[in-house]
C-alpha cells in the first residue's frame, strides 16, 4: 500500500497510509474505534478505491476474509457443509480438510444458527481457508468471545501460517491476543502512527498514549529501553 488516502463522505478516513506485508507474516493493526482499521481491509480486498496512491498484489494472489460478524437467520436451514459450499461447491475432502484446519472438524451436519459464538468463528475461518489463500484478512475476527474463545482462536494463526505459508492481516481490540502471536503491530489512527515489534509497540509513547500504559494484568512483557526508537515513532 504506497501513500493511499480514502475519502467516505466527504471526509478523510485513511491518511497517506504506507504498509506492506509479506508472505508468512503475522501484521495486526491496532487502533481506537473510528480510526480506519476496517476501511483500510475493504481497500485491500478492492472494495474500496483509494482517493490517491495505489494498493498492489503479488499476482495470483487470492485473498480469504473473515468479517467483524455475520448475523444467521435462525429461521434459515443451513448446515456448516452447505454455508462451505456457497457460493462455489467444494469436494468434501477439501472442505473436511479447512474444518480440520481451524478445529471445527465434525460439525458439517450442524445447522449454522445452532453454532455457539467460538463454532462459528471457526467455521468462518475455515471457509476463509478452503481455497488456500497467499493473504488471510481478519476483521475483529474473535469479536464476542470470551477470554479463552479469544485465546483459542489466535492461537490456531501460526499453524495456519506455516500450513499455508499465507500472510495474515488482522484487525483486532483484542491487544494482547495480538501481540503475542503478530510478528509486526501498526498502530492507526487515520494514519499510520508507529510500527515495529510488538514489544517495542507496547513500549512505544504513542501507543501508550493511545492505550493507557497497564490496559489489564495480562500485558505482554516490555523490553526496558533507555531511548526512544525514533524509527519506530510516525508523526503522520
Amino acid at each position: 500500500i504506497e501513500h493511499c488516502d480514502i475519502w467516505l463522505g466527504g471526509h478523510i478516513v485513511l491518511d497517506n497510509i504506507t504498509l506492506s506485508l509479506e508472505r508468512g507474516e503475522i501484521v495486526a493493526i491496532v487502533g481506537p474505534n473510528g480510526s480506519g482499521k476496517t476501511t483500510l481491509l475493504r481497500a485491500v480486498t478492492g472494495s474500496l478505491a483509494p482517493g490517491r496512491g495505489r494498493i498492489r498484489r503479488s499476482p495470483g494472489t487470492t485473498i480469504g476474509y473473515v468479517p467483524q460478524r455475520l448475523h444467521i437467520d435462525a429461521t434459515l436451514p443451513m448446515t456448516v457443509s452447505r454455508f462451505m459450499n456457497l457460493p462455489t461447491r467444494h469436494a468434501p475432502r477439501v472442505v473436511t480438510r479447512a474444518l480440520g484446519r481451524t478445529d471445527a472438524a465434525g460439525l458439517e451436519k450442524h445447522q449454522m444458527s445452532g453454532l455457539s459464538g467460538g463454532q462459528l468463528q471457526r467455521v468462518l475461518l475455515a471457509r476463509a481457508l478452503q481455497d488456500s489463500p497467499g493473504l488471510l484478512l481478519l476483521d475483529e475476527a474473535a469479536q464476542g468471545l470470551d477470554h479463552r474463545g479469544v485465546a483459542d482462536f489466535y492461537r490456531q494463526l501460526k499453524p495456519i501460517r506455516r500450513e499455508l505459508g499465507c500472510g495474515i492481516l488482522m484487525v483486532s481490540h483484542e491487544l494482547h491476543a495480538v501481540m503475542r502471536v503478530s510478528d509486526r503491530v501498526i498502530c492507526l489512527n487515520r494514519s499510520v502512527c508507529c510500527e515495529g515489534p510488538p514489544e517495542q509497540v507496547a513500549a512505544s509513547p504513542t501507543y501508550q498514549a493511545m492505550f493507557g500504559y497497564d490496559i489489564d494484568d495480562d500485558a505482554p512483557p516490555r523490553h526496558q529501553r533507555h531511548h526512544t526508537d525514533r524509527t519506530l515513532e510516525r508523526t503522520g
